[in-house]
């Protein structure tokens, strides 16, 4: 031993909390935006920042085509996403497929491959608003009439 010291603030970069980066939330816009991001050695991370387009897979012909994004519909990792077009593994979006609109699942993390990747899905079923069941109330009582004194004299 020569007596160093010994500094635990070196040992920071190989907690598993400062591997994986900061989150890049992709969201919806006109054009394409990817953020390359240098990883260890010659590694490279490219980032989707905005997308337009995703590949778009149908399972029953087993063919993949690119499709315009109009808009996101729901994603399951926060509902405040679906408010500021952030796209998410597990978002449903909703594509042009040939002049029609129709739903897609997203099937990859956008914000770590750089592309949208997604498989067409179901329309989604309207949610229908559970109704609480309203308590009945019961029925008032008709008010008692007082006693009076006449009553118990006679």
């Amino acid at each position: 031993m020569s007596g160093g010291i010994r500094r635990t603030g070196d040992r920071m970069d190989r907690r598993l909390s400062h591997k994986g980066g900061d989150f890049t939330a992709t969201t919806l816009n006109e054009e394409r935006e990817i953020r390359i991001n240098k990883g260890r050695g010659s590694t490279i991370k490219p980032k989707l920042r905005s997308a337009n387009m995703a590949v778009v897979t149908d399972p029953k012909t087993k063919k993949s085509t690119p499709m315009k994004i109009i808009w996101v519909h729901e994603n399951n990792a926060n509902r405040l996403y679906v408010r500021r077009n952030i796209i998410t593994k597990g978002t449903l979006i909703e594509v042009e497929k040939d002049g029609s609109k129709t739903y897609a699942r997203v099937t990859n993390r956008p914000g770590q491959d750089g592309s949208v990747n997604a498989i067409i899905a179901d329309a989604p079923a309207e949610k229908v608003k559970a109704v609480r069941p309203v308590k009945e109330k019961k029925a008032e009582k008709a008010p008692k009439a007082p006693k009076t004194d006449k009553a118990k004299k006679e």
